[in-house]
C-alpha cells in the first residue's frame, strides 16, 4: 500500500480512537467527583449498608444511622456562609422515609414526655438559606435524646461559637457530631431509653471540628497548624451553664473512648493524609 491509500485507512481509526479514549478520560473524573460535599474529611466509620451504621446521604449532610439504637452514631455537614441565611426554624420533626424497610423509623412522639430534648446534631441554625434545607435538619435521624442542660446550655454555646467562626471570620467547618454509651440523665431522672425500648438514650455527646482557613479549601487546606476541636461532654444535667472548653479532647483519645465503648473504629480524618492526622489530632485545642 502506497503511503496517500495508508494515510487515507489510518487516519479515520486513529481518529475514531482518540476521540473515544478523550471522551473517556473526561467521563470517568467526573463520574469520580460525584461524592456528598459533607464527607470531604471522610467516612469515619466506612458507614454503608449495614443496620448499625448506616449510611443517609442528604443535600444538608451525611450521617451514619443506628437502626437498633434509633439514633444516628454520626452526623457530619459542612458550614460555610452559603449554607445561612433567613430562612425561619420550620420545627417539623418527622420520621425519615428514606430509612430502608426494617429499620425502625423514630416519630417526633417517641420522645413525648421522656425528660430529654430532640437533639440536633447539625443544628437548625447551621441550614438557613432556604426552607427546605431547614426542614431537612428536623428529620429524627438527626436526633437524638438530649439532656436539656446538655442541648440548651453547653452544647448550644458551641453551636453559636462554631457559627462565630463563620460569620466573623469567614472560615470553612468541617463537623462530625454524635453520641455513644448508653444511659442519660434527663429532666424526668436516669433513663436507658425511651419508647419503650425503640430508643437508645446515650450517655455522652461529642463533636469534631475542622477549621479551615476560608471557604473552598477542602482536605488540601488541612495541614500540621490546621485548628481541630474535639469535645466530650456527659448527656445529663447540671451541664447548661458549664464551659464547652473544659470538655475539650484530643481527636486520637475521642476515637479511643469510642472504640472502647462501641466496638467500632472510628476515623475522624480519614480523608487527610495521615502525616498531618498524627499532627493534629492528638493536640487538645487551647484557644
Amino acid at each position: 500500500m502506497n503511503k496517500s491509500n495508508f494515510l487515507r485507512n489510518i487516519l479515520p481509526i486513529a481518529a475514531g480512537t482518540a476521540i473515544f479514549f478523550t471522551f473517556n478520560y473526561l467521563q470517568k473524573p467526573l463520574n469520580a467527583q460525584i461524592t456528598n460535599v459533607h464527607l470531604t474529611m471522610g467516612n469515619p466509620t466506612n458507614a454503608n449498608t449495614s443496620f448499625s451504621n448506616f449510611l443517609l446521604s442528604k443535600v444538608q449532610y451525611a450521617t451514619s444511622h443506628n437502626c437498633f439504637r434509633g439514633t444516628p452514631n454520626w452526623v457530619s455537614w459542612q458550614l460555610n456562609q452559603s449554607w445561612l441565611g433567613s430562612a425561619p426554624r420550620q420545627d417539623d420533626f418527622r420520621a425519615d422515609t428514606t430509612l430502608p424497610s426494617g429499620c425502625d423509623r423514630v416519630t417526633s412522639s417517641d420522645y413525648t414526655g421522656s425528660g430529654f430534648d430532640r437533639g440536633h446534631m447539625a443544628p437548625s441554625a447551621d441550614r438557613t438559606n432556604t426552607i427546605a434545607n431547614n426542614s431537612a435538619t428536623f428529620l429524627m435521624t438527626n436526633i437524638i435524646p438530649q439532656a436539656p442542660d446538655n442541648n440548651q446550655g453547653i452544647w448550644a454555646n458551641l453551636e453559636n461559637y462554631s457559627r462565630s467562626l463563620v460569620t466573623g471570620q469567614n472560615r470553612e467547618l468541617y463537623i462530625i457530631s454524635g453520641s455513644y454509651g448508653t444511659g442519660g440523665t434527663g429532666s424526668n431522672g436516669d433513663k436507658t431509653t425511651i419508647a419503650g425500648g425503640k430508643v437508645t438514650v446515650p450517655a455522652r455527646t461529642y463533636k469534631v471540628i475542622v477549621v479551615l482557613d476560608r471557604p473552598g479549601l477542602g482536605v488540601s487546606g488541612v495541614t500540621n497548624n490546621t485548628r481541630l476541636i474535639a469535645v466530650d461532654i456527659p448527656n445529663t444535667q447540671g451541664v447548661r451553664n458549664a464551659d464547652w472548653k473544659n470538655y475539650r479532647i484530643s481527636v486520637d483519645t475521642l476515637e479511643a473512648r469510642l472504640l472502647n465503648a462501641t466496638g467500632t473504629t472510628y476515623d475522624f480524618l480519614s480523608n487527610v493524609p495521615t502525616f498531618i492526622q498524627s499532627v493534629i489530632e492528638a493536640r487538645v485545642d487551647n484557644l
